[in-house]
């Protein structure tokens, strides 16, 4: 598997994020194209404790059951998401996507660049875990989005 850690794979989840266009349409999915850059950046950030999110007892439970099958496999299409993670706004493409790309390159600082080891939805995380989580959600997205 590819490692959000590694500059070169890394920088080709980049390149995808470059070909997006502010007309880019999603091949399923209620979001825009805007929105998904927003919704993307703002999960990435938890990695580094700059976003707090608060989930019940039932959705902490259900996290922790469902993450290894999630982590092996990859996010289905129209996967539900927090709520704190749905954004139905608009939003500057431009300034989404830079906000995305410097996030995601944070990443290639190594695993220090992550301060939170215990998901609030998925529970007790490993920087494996980190890697897997990001790198299969902002795939998934990109995929949405043909690329």
């Amino acid at each position: 598997m590819s490692s959000i850690f590694d500059k070169d794979d890394n920088q080709s989840i980049i390149i995808r994020i470059n070909t997006l266009t502010p007309e880019a349409k999603a091949l399923w999915g209620k979001m825009s194209v805007d929105q998904m850059l927003k919704h993307a950046n703002e999960t990435i950030i938890v990695a580094f404790g700059e976003t707090q999110v608060k989930v019940n007892f039932v959705l902490r439970l259900l996290g922790r059951i469902l993450k290894k099958n999630a982590f092996n496999s990859g996010f289905g299409k129209n996967s539900p998401t927090a709520k704190e993670f749905i954004f139905t706004g608009q939003y500057d493409f431009d300034e989404s996507k830079t906000e995305l790309i410097k996030n995601f390159n944070r990443f290639t600082e190594g695993t220090q660049s992550i301060t939170v080891m215990n998901h609030p939805f998925w529970g007790k995380m490993t920087y494996e875990d980190w890697n897997k989580l990001m790198w299969i959600h902002i795939d998934h997205h990109l995929k949405q989005f043909g690329v």
